[in-house]
């Protein structure tokens, strides 16, 4: 008998595995060539803004003849990529149809391009990275590996899809059936907002942003549940759809994650008290409402101003405690390698749990029963640093180039940074140097500013000897 040819693959072994993956990595560092990972992203974002500036640029993007200056367009431009929301003129009265357009355009690719990204360049980069991006710098990441690389991308795109065609359909029914609008007008509406709540960029259709929805649990409920849900990062995302579909398994999160989703809870409970706290009485905020319509808009603005810009009460009327809470609120920001900015929420845990230990005297960082790494401790404080750094000298640059208090144009300076979108008021009135300022604020903060400093790094020096030790005073 002739024996037939077996033309089944044979099963992949380990050392099969290993060169698949080495090919994986070849194939995607040639797409860069030389270039370093971080100077990629910063190149990428660069480029698109470029691109978005160009296009708000031409006539066809305003509503009035002529076109729009080019700083104007710029900043615009930067606000939509970085997905912050600051607007130097009112997006629905100064831009046309096309213009809104491109963006909503811009969001998207911001929100989602950054997240993909990363993702790509950190599983690409491997041990070439000089400072691990903010995806891996809690995650573990022995669960990212270069065979996963398209599974990720397409799982972010999933989740991105499904969670904005939901919002839009809830927001375009809500503004057909009860506020008056055509089911053109309220699906453009709709997916307008969708795209802009999900991504946290914080770009409102309106005037007066959400304030005229401010009792309408249909609009504000789904549209803080969408900031929320793409300000915790990635990485959150993945772990919450694998532990969803291991459901006999005993679940054992990661540590990032687990930080993450407390931090996130302990952050907006935070914010909600402060808002009713602070703002319960004040008639030039929520003093008029009901007690129902005080409970709605407190939660639904302890939400906005830690990742997306959208705001239910005029912050320009608010009380100074209420904008100082708001203040630290935006500076933290939400979860790593997602749609939100600021330091992160991981950053802000980590330095707390740092002094938590340090005051009883413990050596080493503990949280959740695992032991935190010199490294990370060293990677978060050294964001947190460079992140008051910029915001303070860029405060101290517009304070002196505008007449507005120190207190308004501190808030204007952590909002972009933390690329949140909120502002009292003065963003249309800055001079030309001032909105270069909020510019050069909000693409730092996108970005993170330890991506920036290593793309502008020259090369990585590695010091061949130590110097020996001593303990300066400290306190």
């Amino acid at each position: 008998m002739a024996r037939t040819k077996d033309t089944r693959l044979p099963p992949w072994g380990a050392r099969t595995r290993h060169r698949a993956r080495a090919a994986a990595a070849r194939q995607l560092r040639g797409l860069t060539g030389r270039t370093k990972p971080p100077q990629l992203t910063v190149g990428a974002f660069a480029a698109v803004i470029a691109v978005g500036a160009i296009l708000l640029s031409l006539p066809a993007a305003t509503e009035a003849e002529g076109s729009a200056p080019l700083v104007t367009a710029l900043f615009t431009a930067t606000s939509s990529v970085c997905v912050t929301g600051l607007i130097v003129e009112d997006t629905p009265v100064y831009w046309s149809t096309f213009g809104e357009s491109v963006i909503m355009v811009l969001i998207q690719i911001g929100g989602f391009g950054i997240v993909a990204l990363a993702t790509v360049l950190s599983l690409m980069a491997g041990r070439t990275l000089s400072v691990r991006m903010a995806v891996r710098a809690g995650v573990e990441t022995k669960s990212l590996t270069l065979g996963e690389v398209r599974q990720l991308v397409m799982g972010i795109l999933l989740v991105t899809v499904v969670a904005e065609a939901v919002l839009w359909l809830v927001l375009t029914l809500r503004l057909w059936l009860s506020h008056g609008d055509t089911v053109g007008r309220a699906a453009y509406l709709g997916l307008f907002h969708a795209v802009s709540a999900f991504n946290n960029a914080g770009f409102a259709l309106y005037t007066d942003s959400l304030e005229g929805f401010a009792t309408d649990p249909w609009i504000t409920v789904p549209i803080a549940v969408a900031v929320v849900c793409g300000g915790l990062g990635f990485p959150v995302w993945v772990e919450l759809w694998r532990h969803s579909r291991r459901r006999r398994e005993r679940r054992h999160w990661t540590l990032h994650t687990k930080v993450t989703l407390v931090t996130t809870a302990v952050l907006v409970v935070a914010g909600f008290v402060v808002f009713l706290s602070f703002e319960w009485r004040n008639p030039a905020t929520m003093g008029s409402l009901n007690v129902g319509d005080k409970l709605l808009t407190g939660f639904f603005q302890a939400v906005t101003p830690r990742t997306a810009g959208f705001n239910t009460l005029d912050f320009g009327g608010m009380r100074s405690e209420t904008l100082l809470a708001t203040d630290i609120l935006m500076f933290v920001g939400g979860g790593s390698a997602g749609t939100a900015g600021g330091i992160k929420v991981t950053t802000f845990a980590l330095l707390a749990f740092v002094i938590y230990a340090n005051v009883r005297g413990e050596a080493s960082v503990h949280v959740a029963r695992r032991r935190v790494s010199a490294s990370v401790i060293s990677q978060a404080t050294t964001v947190v640093l460079l992140a008051v750094g910029l915001v303070i000298g860029a405060t101290l640059a517009l304070t002196s180039l505008t007449g507005f208090t120190f207190e308004r144009v501190l808030f204007e300076a952590i909002s972009a940074f933390s690329t949140v979108g909120l502002s009292t008021g003065i963003t249309g009135d800055l001079p030309v140097a001032g909105e270069l300022i909020v510019v050069f604020l909000m693409f730092v903060g996108r970005l993170g500013p330890i991506t920036l400093a290593s793309a502008l790094a020259l090369r990585r020096r590695t010091r061949r000897y130590e110097y020996p030790h001593e303990q300066p005073i400290v306190g």
